[in-house]
């Protein structure tokens, strides 16, 4: 079982309820095992942290980046939680709003090549 601090559980429960239009639209297409039969999971806490979208069987995490994470204290605390997800065997993908608004089909088979090759080991 995957450890995480319960008293994001309601945060996540929040962001879930509230998700971007660039989420919703991932959500929409990656749900019900939409995807080679991939489980995903959306705003999934790990550790001390909450994830866009999970796959388990994949190690694989999805993040939908908006505009906050591409200024250097958001690429900074993005570099810091990639390093302890990825330190724990997880593959992390990261899009940017736009990418997923404007390129859906693009977004879907990158994550589609990813879960095709198994994870190296570290």
């Amino acid at each position: 079982m995957l450890p995480f601090n319960k008293s994001l559980k309601p945060f996540a429960r929040s962001l879930r309820t509230n998700m971007t239009d660039a989420e919703r639209l991932v959500w929409f297409k990656i749900r019900r095992k939409q995807i080679d039969d991939f489980q995903f999971y959306r705003q999934k806490n790990i550790g001390d942290y909450i994830v866009d979208f999970y796959c388990p069987k994949g190690k694989l995490i999805l993040e939908i980046d908006g505009g906050q994470h591409y200024e250097d204290e958001g690429m900074r605390k993005d570099q810091i939680r990639d390093q302890y997800l990825q330190a724990n065997g997880f593959t992390v993908l990261r899009f940017s709003d736009i990418d997923v608004l404007k390129n859906i089909d693009g977004v879907l088979e990158r994550i589609q090549e990813c879960l095709k090759s198994p994870p190296t080991p570290l």
